[in-house]
């Protein structure tokens, strides 16, 4: 089993390769392939050809993502639903697709996608497995990028999602064919035709089936708050579960027929292997499913003792498989979940003594689950930046009542489908569980909330608590090196502090909220925002994505009260606690505020504040003319935020504002009526921010207003490419933004440390 190492390296090779894509790559390949079949080296040619499969795999994932070109293009595509999830008007849509085809002649062809996630509004009744010819419009794969929080893009990517968008009404969409026969839709009517609470349904559907779709946002907001979201997906337990049932039924059958050779024979862990397998394919062999197949059919290998590998040579031999089948799945946290909780139940178990008796087991059990819970905090903490404080204690309960009753239940349910009455008390005794399981996780919440670090301490926070799961699971290691090491990084865990503003020291940051913006304005006490963000259609407010509930904003001035300025105002009043709104006279936020007028100044913390305009009387103005304008100085910086006023009425204000100005976020998302010549020539910011949607449809930021600001000698960023843009202010030395989006190929001599920043038109 000298493989296992090798094969697991050049799956995570081949991984890295593709990613890569250094230049000559594919030439290399091909002259190690000839030089070490030439050599007759196999075993190197095999593990060669490991690398190819796995680089080959992610070169065609990167490549299919929808070309730019096609950008708002009318496409008409035909595929199959995957599934099917609708939230009032609109239907969320993730479509296999068959056949792609630009309906405008010239266009870059579209042949290469595979998978897409649309929406349809007032869509027609849809099913999964249905096959559907749409017209559909998108773009490339992309989403917010802002410090901390949910990374939109990362998923689609790991998802193997290559375009998003939304089906035009026109043509209409057309039915080509109803679903066929599957095995798992069969399963879910059968279930939704049984006498069900809706409640039993949706944890039986997930939990048995892996539907995690049927679960609803409040059973998902939930497990995430008390940290059991691994119970809920198709995992090891459930496949492994399967096996070890079929492995029992099956070896006793042996032991029954052949009763003096029934421990050497193979067949029952055939058929166990082949259990796993059905069991997978049954529930959508999704990757969480997959992955727990290949693992459980590794186990068994190594469970039956004939020449099978040692424990971490089985880790290594999945690891090399489950990379080598989806490569994309090393961008799944849970993959990295399970290993890493896997390996460090190998520590904790390997070389002792097995459990002897109730006692015994059941205090392993939990000894095993209080070593497990530091490490997989940090592994969350990692994944999701956010801690669930009550999740130890909660899974202490929640994991051996899922695995030893709810799992068995619901699959016993399913065995005595044909004994209807038996059915249905296994499943009544599921749901009384599962209510009780609920009913205990709100209590734990409730309890002990999630916590959500800032994230600057995420990365520390979490090497700190995976030291401490070390500390515990290495074996032959003293007590006294144990508790001190976890006293010690207890204390530093407690004394661990995101860098707070000095006095007199600002925090800008313009936050990625698509076509709108956003600005969060922070010092050591005092919190701005300026405006809040666009709300969609669907009724999805960017805002929702940046920070908990419960967060505390002194101040929200909100510039006018268009969408994409004040959209997120109705969940910033319903979810935050707010000090005082700010608005212009005239304008209608949905909450009470107070005007926002000319002249109005205060401090805090040392940082002044200003507002330029608008004047007392506003009603000759349009609402975008009515915006207000603020100035902010912090030491010898200076910030100057202007909302939607147009050129007219930056002329107005033009002369109040100081000099000079180190950053300014551009009027309007760079919109060619603002930032007029005058203001450009005689403020010659240092840098200007455009807060604008990645391929908006507006062509912001304008070329016009590009090349006004090049010739000023103004640095320029836009939350489009470089997604939120971060500075401090009140130092007196040289300002340098950073940016969520890393994007080194952006970066230009010609501009110095500037970006160049170019119009999409």
């Amino acid at each position: 089993m000298g493989v296992a190492i090798p094969l697991a390296l050049a799956s995570l090779g081949g991984v890295a390769l593709g990613w890569l894509a250094p230049p000559g790559v594919v030439e290399a390949w091909g002259l190690a392939l000839l030089g070490f079949a030439a050599a007759g080296r196999w075993r190197q040619l095999g593990l060669v050809a490991v690398v190819a499969l796995t680089a080959g795999q992610l070169l065609l994932a990167r490549g299919a993502d929808l070309p730019d070109g096609l950008l708002r293009a009318d496409l008409a595509v035909e595929g199959r639903l995957e599934s099917v999830a609708t939230q009032g008007a609109l239907t969320r849509l993730l479509l296999r697709v068959d056949d792609c085809r630009p309906l405008a002649p010239g266009r870059l062809p579209c042949d290469d996608l595979r998978r897409i996630r649309i929406s349809h509004f007032q869509a027609p009744p849809m099913q999964p497995g249905e096959r559907w010819a749409l017209t559909v419009r998108l773009r490339p794969p992309a989403g917010f990028a802002n410090p901390g929080a949910f990374d939109y893009r990362a998923w689609l990517w790991r998802e193997g999602i290559q375009a998003t968008g939304y089906v035009r009404d026109e043509p209409s969409p057309k039915r080509l064919a109803a679903p066929g026969a599957s095995p798992r839709r069969l399963a879910l009517t059968h279930l939704h035709e049984r006498d069900l609470s809706p409640t039993a349904y949706r944890w039986l559907a997930a939990l048995t089936l892996g539907a995690g779709e049927r679960l609803e946002r409040e059973d998902w907001d939930l497990l995430n708050a008390s940290g059991t979201t691994h119970l809920m997906v198709i995992s090891g337990l459930h496949v492994g579960l399967v096996a070890a049932f079929t492995l029992l039924v099956t070896r006793g059958v042996a032991r029954l027929v052949t009763p003096g050779r029934w421990r050497l024979a193979t067949w029952p862990w055939w058929l166990a292997g082949a259990a796993a397998i059905g069991y997978a394919w049954l529930s959508g062999l999704q990757p969480p499913a997959m992955r727990a197949m290949l693992m459980t059919l590794v186990g068994l290998w190594v469970a039956s003792g004939r020449h099978a590998p040692g424990p971490w040579q089985a880790w290594w031999l999945a690891l090399g498989l489950v990379v080598l089948v989806d490569p994309l799945s090393v961008w799944r946290p849970g993959l990295w979940l399970s290993f890493v909780a896997v390996a460090l139940l190998i520590l904790i178990w390997q070389g002792r003594a097995r459990p002897r008796g109730v006692g015994g087991w059941v205090w392993a059990l939990v000894r095993t689950q209080l070593l497990l819970a530091p490490l997989m905090a940090a592994a969350v903490l990692l994944a999701f930046a956010r801690l669930a404080p009550a999740a130890p204690l909660v899974n202490l309960v929640a994991v051996p009542l899922v695995s030893s009753l709810l799992v068995p239940l619901g699959l016993a349910g399913w065995l005595l489908a044909p004994l209807p009455p038996l059915s249905a008390l296994c499943w009544w005794l599921f749901e009384r569980l599962a209510l009780a399981l609920i009913a205990l996780l709100e209590f734990a919440v409730s309890w002990l909330p999630p916590w959500w670090p800032v994230p600057e301490t995420v990365l520390p926070l979490a090497l700190m608590l995976g030291l401490v799961a070390l500390l515990w699971a290495l074996p032959g290691l003293v007590a006294g090196l144990r508790l001190g090491g976890s006293a010690l990084l207890a204390l530093a865990m407690l004394t661990l502090a995101p860098p707070e503003p000095e006095p007199g020291a600002l925090r800008v940051r313009v936050q990625d909220v698509g076509q709108g913006q956003l600005v969060e304005l922070r010092s050591a006490g005092y919190r701005l925002l300026y405006d809040t963000g666009p709300r969609y259609r669907s009724g999805f407010a960017p805002l929702a994505s940046l920070w908990p509930a419960g967060q505390r904003f002194d101040t929200v001035l909100v510039s006018h009260d268009d969408l994409d300025h004040a959209g997120g105002v109705p969940l910033l009043a319903e979810q935050h606690r707010v000090g005082e709104f700010l608005a212009p006279p005239g304008e209608s936020i949905g909450v009470p505020f107070a005007p926002c007028l000319r002249g109005q100044r205060w401090e805090r913390d040392g940082v002044r504040y200003r507002v330029l305009w608008p004047p007392r009387d506003t009603a000759e103005l349009s609402s975008n003319d009515r915006s207000c304008v603020l100035e902010v100085t912090a030491g010898e910086h200076r910030l100057l935020i202007t909302g939607d006023v147009g050129r007219r009425i930056e002329r107005a204000f033009l002369l109040d504002v100081e000099r000079p100005l180190t950053a300014l976020v551009a009027g309007h998302h760079g919109s060619r009526t603002s930032s007029g010549p005058q203001l450009v020539q005689r403020l010659s910011p240092e840098h200007v921010i455009y807060s604008a949607g990645r391929h908006n449809a507006f062509g912001h930021p304008h070329a016009e207003v590009v090349r006004r600001f090049r010739r000023a000698g103004s640095c320029q960023w836009s939350t489009a490419e470089d997604g939120a843009v971060t500075l401090w202010l009140g130092g007196d030395g040289k300002i340098t933004p950073t940016t969520a989006r890393a994007a080194p190929w952006r970066r230009s001599g010609v501009e110095g440390g500037c970006h160049a920043v170019e119009s999409p038109h």
